[in-house]
């Protein structure tokens, strides 16, 4: 019998996880900040889209026509349902690497997207998604692709292995995955009990035991029990896509780019001094105990002079897309929490504080002798990767836009009287996704149908949580009576109409 799973998991759905890296508008300032002329405006291909949120988002808040693949029929029937709905420019198929590769009716795509992908397949598949990006990204055109890499995952591939050996050949026939997960992890409970040397040349093995358990089960499904999983190093991913032309840009998380934030002085002076850029990335993967990277690669890569990239960075647009009163002036990086200086932030996020789109060059007007253009851009990197701000698109493009991203959202929000699966809605203003969680879905699925206060969206959101048996937690408890629930509801709704609705209405999504 034919596997059509390739050995990947199909038995549990894909998580219904939204990634801006994918979003192209987002990768234009970390291409200006390496000084690299970023992708231009055009189509896009997205590579084993799961349950298509990421794609069905883009296509519908940016207009730009997308071209995506995922091989499991299930997830992608439901992706297509949500491009019906929205009616956006995108051509979803269930086709396996091979056969969507292969296609002779595709265009050429300014870019090309993996996430979640790449570390979870065989040798054959990434051989064939290298040759679909050296014949059909264009000249100029992006890699976005995250994978599980090097060191970070050394002392974890024993454990990953354990548990799946344990899945594949002590698990219980007939009693599903999630079943057999529990019973690996209860295993490796017992393992490091039995305090095994592993265990002791490895002390925080046991840490990530405890960690892994918390994850939900069909996220762990995923990233654990495929067939195949290698995470790779740097230069190993690099040596792949060489056939393909391609240059690696940078980081696409962008407090990556803060070196501050990761590396200590004496770490920045040891990558300072290695002039081959690719080592250079693989040092800085063991300065920081890399697990995970998220990169940009650009096939035939411009680099800009310095001009050129001033006068490009001065025409992005960005928009404070959390409340002004809500932003925290720290950031996390790979060095730990660190306060961020209220001479430089408070200026930018008091001008950006109306929700209004601006570009960097009208910021860094209304900011003169306050602030440096240097200082204001490391600022907007920061703020960008906090998920403070976003890049917003031009007003002919929202407007663009705005038809299917409500016909999307309509349906998102409809979709939140019965799961909280979806925590995203799409923007018109930032080309992509903003997170909203499902009681904020409800309130605004009250204000749709007309209630406008408070009280009356806390109400609306009860009588469909109680009918399906459903209690708020409130420090760990879930409350008894309905009483109880309504006031903790009407204490969201307020928070709601006060800090998130003014964002949203911002961001044309209310």
């Amino acid at each position: 019998m034919n596997d059509w799973t390739a050995g990947y998991v199909a038995e549990i759905g894909y998580t219904f996880g939204y990634y801006s890296e994918l979003n192209p508008l987002r990768a234009r300032l970390a291409f200006l900040d390496a000084g690299f002329a970023p992708p231009a405006t055009g189509t896009h291909c997205e590579l084993g889209f799961g349950q298509g949120v990421s794609v069905n988002l883009h296509a519908a808040a940016s207009r730009s026509p997308w071209y995506a693949t995922d091989f499991n029929p299930a997830q992608a029937s439901f992706a297509k349902s949500l491009a019906r709905a929205s009616g956006a420019d995108v051509h979803l198929y269930d086709e396996a690497f091979s056969d969507f590769c292969a296609r002779s009716d595709l265009p050429d795509f300014e870019s090309i997207g993996l996430h979640g992908i790449w570390s979870w397949i065989s040798d054959g598949n990434r051989a064939v998604i290298v040759d679909f990006i050296r014949r059909k990204l264009k000249v100029g055109g992006l890699l976005y692709v995250s994978y599980n890499t090097q060191p970070g995952w050394a002392a974890t591939v024993p454990l990953r292995d354990l548990l799946t050996e344990h899945a594949n050949v002590m698990g219980v026939p007939g009693f599903g995955l999630v079943s057999r997960i529990d019973g690996a992890l209860a295993f490796a409970e017992k393992l490091m009990a039995a305090n095994p040397a592993y265990a002791r040349a490895n002390p925080k093995a046991a840490d990530t035991l405890n960690e892994i358990k918390k994850f939900d089960r069909h996220y762990l499904a995923h990233e654990y029990f495929n067939r195949d999983w290698l995470p790779m190093p740097f230069s190993r991913m690099a040596e792949w896509l060489a056939p393909a032309k391609l240059n690696y840009v940078c980081s696409a998380r962008y407090l990556d780019h803060i070196d501050p934030l990761n590396l200590s002085a004496e770490q920045q002076a040891l990558l300072k001094d290695i002039l081959d850029p690719m080592f250079r990335e693989t040092v800085r993967d063991f300065c920081v105990n890399q697990q995970f990277r998220s990169d940009y690669w650009v096939k035939g890569a411009q680099r800009l002079t310095s001009p050129e990239r001033v006068e490009a960075v001065r025409a992005l647009r960005v928009i404070l897309i959390t409340a002004r009163s809500q932003v925290s002036l720290k950031a996390k990086g790979a060095l730990g929490e660190a306060g961020l200086a209220e001479a430089v932030y408070v200026p930018v996020l008091d001008v950006l504080g109306d929700h209004v789109p601006r570009r960097l060059g009208q910021l860094d007007h209304a900011l003169s002798g306050k602030l440096g253009f240097g200082q204001l851009l490391q600022a907007i990197l920061v703020l960008t990767g906090k998920g403070d701000l976003a890049a917003a698109q031009d007003d002919e493009q929202i407007a663009d836009a705005l038809p299917t991203t409500q016909r999307l959202n309509d349906t998102l929000l409809d979709k939140a009287r019965g799961s909280s699966d979806i925590s995203y809605l799409a923007s018109p203003v930032t080309g992509g996704g903003v997170k909203i969680d499902r009681l904020q879905q409800l309130f605004s699925l009250a204000r749709g149908q007309g209630q406008t206060t408070p009280e009356s969206w806390a109400q609306f959101a009860w009588q469909i949580l109680d009918s399906q048996g459903q209690r708020l937690l409130k420090d760990g408890i879930a409350l008894a009576t309905t009483v109880e629930n309504v006031a903790e509801l009407v204490m969201h709704a307020k928070e709601f109409a006060e800090m998130r609705l003014p964002v949203l209405k911002a961001l044309q999504i209310a």
